[in-house]
């Protein structure tokens, strides 16, 4: 396994480090990304410490989901989730509201999405719109739901 390891650094060493040379940052986001940034020696060994402190902590998903640690929230962010929580928990009164384009279930989904009050009616309406496709059959998986909701809130 050590034999291994030193093997792949030395080959990013080697096929890396003259395109790493000017100074270019790989590792990402998170906690390595920030602790490193500074460094002026941007070398291959200082980037694979960076990647690694990011990814063995596991902070790029808390930086991803809060927009810190040089990450950026992404513009379509969902509570995931709660989401999926909920249309778990929910899913029979979840189809039944989507097919009437109205109902609490919808109105907590739009919540949790983020969907502005005044976007409301129109998100009802798209998503009873795409009824077949959110619940394209019965026993449906709640995953494939809240994809697809996703999706054509996305879309429209």
């Amino acid at each position: 396994m050590k034999k291994l390891f030193v093997m792949v650094a030395a080959l990013s060493l080697i096929v890396a480090g003259s395109a790493l040379a000017g100074g270019n940052m790989n590792t990402g986001c998170g906690l390595g990304t920030v602790i490193f940034k500074d460094v002026q020696n941007q070398s291959t060994l200082v980037q694979i410490v960076a990647a690694t402190t990011n990814g063995t902590l596991g902070n790029q998903t808390f930086g991803i989901t809060s927009g810190t640690s040089e990450c950026t929230q992404p513009k379509n962010y969902v509570q995931s989730d709660r989401l999926n929580e909920f249309v778990q928990a929910n899913m029979d009164e979840l189809a039944r509201d989507i097919s009437a384009g109205k109902g609490e279930t919808i109105s907590t989904i739009a919540e949790l999405m983020g969907v502005p009050s005044t976007q409301r009616d129109a998100f009802n309406a798209n998503l009873q719109a795409h009824f077949q496709q959110i619940f394209p059959a019965p026993g449906v998986e709640f995953a494939h739901v809240v994809d697809t909701i996703v999706s054509v809130s996305n879309q429209g």
